[in-house]
């Protein structure tokens, strides 16, 4: 299976082979900010399985983890679709969002959840890490 992420324009894609080895909702300030919404939410792939096309823009950040992120964004209309965890050079996450897909599996993990929005309660039960 393969399933293609993309900013709003359209400009920026990635190609994500295979099932998504983590689906985790955040809920920590960073990512509502980077979201506009109460999480964020992404799915994390080998590096191995992901085709990026299109030109990216980056920001790098430190994580309420002390670790750093950098946050690949299309430069065009601003769409953050993909990030590096550092702590996982192995892996790709990308905004589930950007994928468009209301079929897309749900989360299995959330973090951060002392930040959560008090209405914003996960729908599933879920492994809980802080």
């Amino acid at each position: 299976m393969i399933r293609i992420a993309t900013c709003h324009c359209g400009a920026l894609r990635v190609s994500c082979e295979g099932e998504p080895v983590r689906l985790s909702m955040c809920h920590c300030l960073d990512c509502q900010r980077r979201t506009g919404s109460a999480y964020g939410f992404q799915a994390r792939f080998p590096r191995s399985a992901v085709t990026i096309e299109g030109a990216a823009s980056a920001f790098t950040r430190k994580a309420d983890s002390g670790n750093d992120l950098t946050f690949h964004f299309c430069p065009t209309c601003g769409s953050t679709v993909y990030w590096d965890p550092v702590d996982r050079p192995d892996l790709i996450a990308v905004a589930v969002g950007a994928f468009a897909d209301p079929t897309f599996p749900p989360p299995k993990i959330s973090i951060y959840e002392v930040r959560c929005h008090p209405w914003a309660i996960p729908a599933l039960p879920m492994e809980h890490l802080e």
